[in-house]
């Protein structure tokens, strides 16, 4: 582990591994701290959602090919169980090969870190970062390997790890967890997504291979009731609540949850620390936003760390120009995601009925229709 370089990245997982790797032709010495002790082992095994956009930068460092297991979305079809409207989008109306992909998280770490390898980029495993403060204009880190506390500056501290982030937090808990798990119907599913919403939350089914993916919005008890049924149970559950869209539901396999909030960073900026990602912020899973929202932190941050000099790393000027960049698409993309679950996640009837015309209304306005799909794709420069 280096004593100082000019950027250390706290946390190895896909958004800090992308930044490392955008920076790896830079001029600046970078060092990646990550608390995993072996980057050979898989990663836990979950589906992603990634955009055409993260396609764009996966592609440019020349990772997008080392993944797996690709499954393209060229079809989203937005429903409410119990009314009329629906709306659907598509990615030849973007003028698009697909709208977004299906991945596995342990696949794409995978890919991320057999590129980082051959790369310039200092890696070091197995190291927790426990704090981050501003010591005499420059970002300390206190790092622990093996029981050893290791001191590390750094012009400047990137924290990609949320577990990392010591900042005050704005959360909010939705009373919601997810049940994910991989099923498969009677109907192919063409690469088409479906995104339900139900009074107990979203339903999503996500082409996977020959199958789905499943995120199953409820509350925290519900949840664990159908994770207890039996298969044929739980099937006969999911056909009650999703319909037969899909057809029959066949098979269902690796069921599991977690809960579900909004957390989010009041700053994500300090003197010579920035916050991105999972740090920076956590989103409910409704429309997949999350991990892009992620993503795009590590490509602005990127472009800012190349037009700036050396000596001007980790300061005002850089980071308030950064913050700047990405007020809009952060702040838009964690309005957007709580306002879907707070509206769509009720019974309320009036809601219901405002629901069903507004969706309506979206199928129906194809300019209504393009801003959203690409804002969901590029952000809020989309």
């Amino acid at each position: 582990m280096r004593e100082h370089s000019d950027i250390v990245i706290a946390g190895g997982g896909p958004v800090g591994t992308t930044l490392a790797l955008l920076l790896a032709d830079s001029d600046c010495s970078i060092q990646l701290l990550e608390a995993r002790a072996d980057l050979a082992r898989p990663a836990h095994r979950r589906t992603l959602a990634l955009s055409y956009g993260s396609r764009l930068i996966l592609e440019r460092l020349g990772v997008w090919s080392g993944i797996g297991e690709v499954t393209p979305i060229t079809t989203i079809h937005i429903s409410q169980r119990g009314g009329l409207g629906m709306a659907w989008l598509r990615a030849t109306e973007e003028k698009l090969p697909a709208l977004g992909y299906v991945v596995d998280y342990a696949e794409l770490d995978a890919a991320l870190h057999a590129r980082l390898r051959d790369s310039a980029v200092a890696v070091v495993s197995g190291a927790r970062v426990d704090e981050v403060r501003v010591a005499s204009g420059y970002a300390m880190l206190k790092a622990s390997r093996a029981g050893v506390v290791t001191p590390v500056t750094a012009r400047l501290a990137v924290v990609a790890d949320g577990g990392a982030a010591t900042t005050q937090r704005v959360s909010r808990d939705y009373d919601q967890h997810a049940l994910i798990a991989s099923v498969t119907t009677e109907l192919p599913h063409n690469g088409c997504a479906h995104e339900r919403f139900t009074p107990d939350g979203p339903a999503a089914l996500l082409p996977q291979g020959a199958g789905f993916a499943l995120v199953w919005t409820a509350g925290p008890a519900r949840v664990q009731a159908l994770l207890a049924l039996p298969d044929a149970e739980f099937l006969r559950a999911l056909q009650q609540h999703f319909g037969d869209r899909v057809g029959r539901f066949l098979s269902v396999a690796q069921r599991a949850s977690f809960p579900l909030g909004l957390r989010y960073a009041a700053q994500v900026t300090r003197p010579h620390t920035v916050l991105i990602g999972n740090a920076a912020q956590m989103l409910h899973p409704v429309a997949g936003q999350g991990f892009n929202l992620g993503l795009r932190d590590a490509w602005e941050l990127a472009a800012r760390i190349r037009t700036s000099t050396r000596e001007a790393l980790g300061g005002a000027a850089m980071l308030a120009a950064y913050t700047s960049a990405r007020r809009l698409d952060t702040r838009g993309g964690i309005f957007f995601t709580d306002l879907l679950v707070r509206l769509f996640s009720n019974d309320n009837a009036l809601l219901h009925h405002g629901r069903s015309v507004g969706l309506a209304a979206l199928q129906a306005l194809p300019p209504v229709k393009r801003f959203v799909a690409r804002r969901m794709i590029f952000g809020a420069r989309g």
